[in-house]
């Protein structure tokens, strides 16, 4: 796929927006209402890692935030020692504040790209990735991505994704972008789905399911799964 991604947001910009927008992303019922079937998604992303990896002693969250699915991820696995990944420092000393208060584990801050993400290699039992795949763009950024993230579980460990996607179909695409539009509507009517949509076309890159879980196997993931899907957004993951 070599696409032309240079009318899109640059990192910066995706930032600034982010820096300021810390309290709605606090909000652990209200924080992702964009996003259809949130807070199904946390549950089954987060249970199916606690199926998983039980045992479970090191996490990493990709796209932290304001620390959301790290704090249900503790609900079910307590005291875990906490990786978490944001490019906004502000989403990270939030995360940081609330997540400390619900671990004795040790919680270690990465303020960068993704893509820059220097890792130890078969550390992690649990990777997290809530609603922050969709800002890569080549397919070499994916699949960087992807196997860094592969070296950086232990053998039998896990990662979880819930986020934007895009279909393979032209057609079926704009059927769920149709009904993503309706679905927006309700919220805020016609304005607000408008803003929504244009600040997708503008920052967002997804992939299909199809695309990220082909990839995932092409790097190495044994097991794929797929929990959930509704429209333009899905719950999935993989087993090393």
């Amino acid at each position: 796929m070599n696409k032309d991604y240079s009318h899109k947001a640059t990192n910066d910009e995706i930032k600034t927006r982010f820096d300021s927008d810390v309290e709605r992303f606090s909000n652990l019922e209200s924080g992702q209402q964009t996003t259809i079937d949130a807070p199904l998604t946390m549950e089954l992303c987060t249970e199916a890692a606690k199926y998983i990896n039980s045992t479970a002693t090191e996490l990493l969250d990709i796209g932290c935030g304001a620390g959301n699915y790290t704090l249900k991820m503790l609900n079910k696995i307590p005291n875990l020692n906490c990786t978490l990944n944001d490019l906004s420092l502000p989403m990270l000393t939030r995360a940081k504040a609330r997540i400390s208060a619900q671990t004795t584990g040790k919680i270690t801050l990465i303020q960068d790209d993704m893509r820059n993400l220097d890792l130890p290699y078969n550390h992690f039992d649990i990777v997290l990735a809530a609603a922050t795949f969709h800002h890569l763009r080549t397919d070499a950024d994916w699949e960087l991505v992807f196997t860094k993230i592969y070296q950086a579980l232990k053998p039998g460990g896990s990662i979880w994704i819930s986020d934007l996607i895009a279909h393979d179909s032209v057609l079926i695409d704009k059927l769920f972008q149709d009904q993503y539009g309706a679905y927006l509507k309700t919220l805020g009517g016609e304005a607000y789905k408008q803003k929504v949509l244009d600040y997708i076309e503008y920052e967002d890159t997804p992939r299909s399911v199809n695309y990220q879980l082909a990839l995932l196997k092409k790097v190495g993931f044994t097991t794929t799964e797929i929990l959930h899907k509704n429209a333009c957004f899905a719950a999935f993951g993989a087993i090393k």
